[in-house]
């Protein structure tokens, strides 16, 4: 009967043209996205965030439950969620990342290396599908924001334009 009830539903969605979307963001893991990479390449989109980071929190409740923004990321990268003070090795280009303890909390030695060592949260780093680094960028994003530089680094706008000068537009 819910197979039924399910083909009934599916079968009313074409009929009528519409469209069901994913209502949110694929999150990978490093270590999927590049496993995905390697086979499929696409754009990899990292978010950089703790678990303590209220902006990070207002970005998972606001900016990436937008429509918009869940099928501009799904469609066009690999999104991977980072936490920065994670304690899993990871396994990068022939490198081991760990996690190192400090005078605060700690942090991630591959956040360090996504960040150049400016660690303010939420940060978001893109990347090509050559593991090419386009840009990072850090704080809230409110979606138009989110969705510029998305456009900007999948459409390689930044080989004709600095994100300085784009960001104007």
């Amino acid at each position: 009967m819910r197979i039924v009830l399910l083909l009934i539903t599916s079968i009313q969605f074409n009929i009528y043209g519409l469209e069901i979307r994913d209502s949110s963001i694929k999150w990978l893991s490093w270590e999927e996205a590049m496993k995905l990479n390697a086979n499929k390449p696409r754009d990899i989109f990292i978010d950089v965030y703790t678990s303590w980071c209220g902006w990070c929190k207002k970005m998972d409740a606001s900016t990436f439950l937008d429509s918009s923004v869940v099928s501009y990321i799904n469609k066009n990268y690999y999104a991977v969620k980072f936490n920065a003070e994670q304690l899993d090795t990871i396994m990068y280009d022939g490198q081991k990342f760990v996690f190192k303890l400090n005078e605060r909390r700690g942090v991630h030695e591959f956040a360090e290396a996504l960040l150049d060592g400016r660690l303010k949260y939420p940060s978001y780093v893109y990347f090509k599908t050559d593991m090419e680094r386009v840009m990072i960028s850090q704080g809230f994003k409110t979606q138009e924001m989110l969705l510029k530089e998305l456009h900007y680094c999948s459409e390689e706008l930044y080989k004709s334009i600095r994100w300085e000068d784009y960001e104007k537009l």
